[in-house]
């Protein structure tokens, strides 16, 4: 992404995570937009989850971003954008990662990888609606179906 001197730039993230079967073979998918400039990458895993495909792609994402900046980020995912903006991640960490069940919080590595991103970057999670008439959502979704590796025996 392009880089501007003095100020923190404003850069809007749209992710997307897919899977074939859950556990089955994934995909992930970004887009970054800065001003007139969009950079779209994506990825996949041969045996994950949605859940860790939704995650993998935020974290790819903002993995992409130089210097701090101001992040809007858009994704379909009710799992990623309530945990940050309904306060899970705290209470996940003030119960030592166990979740309101007691229960060990799945994709902690993650979680703890996106937690690092966020403490650079100023982002405000968004949730859209997925396979709906968001333009960028459906793009991200298209990238990370085709990023789903094929698992042919």
């Amino acid at each position: 992404m392009a880089e501007q001197q003095g100020t923190e730039k404003e850069v809007i993230i749209y992710t997307d995570g897919a899977c074939s079967g859950n556990p089955g073979p994934g995909g992930w998918a970004a887009i970054l937009m800065y001003g007139e400039h969009r950079k779209e990458i994506s990825g996949g895993e041969v045996s994950t989850t949605n859940n860790r495909m939704e995650l993998t792609a935020a974290i790819e994402a903002l993995r992409q971003l130089k210097r701090p900046c101001r992040v809007t980020l858009y994704s379909d995912s009710a799992y990623l954008v309530n945990a940050f903006e309904q306060g899970w991640l705290e209470k996940w960490q003030q119960n030592g990662w166990r979740n309101s069940k007691k229960e060990p919080v799945e994709n902690q590595d993650l979680w703890q990888a996106l937690l690092d991103l966020t403490r650079r970057h100023d982002v405000r999670f968004c949730k859209v609606k997925g396979h709906h008439d968001n333009p960028w959502n459906n793009r991200c979704d298209a990238l990370a179906v085709a990023a789903i590796p094929n698992t042919k025996p």
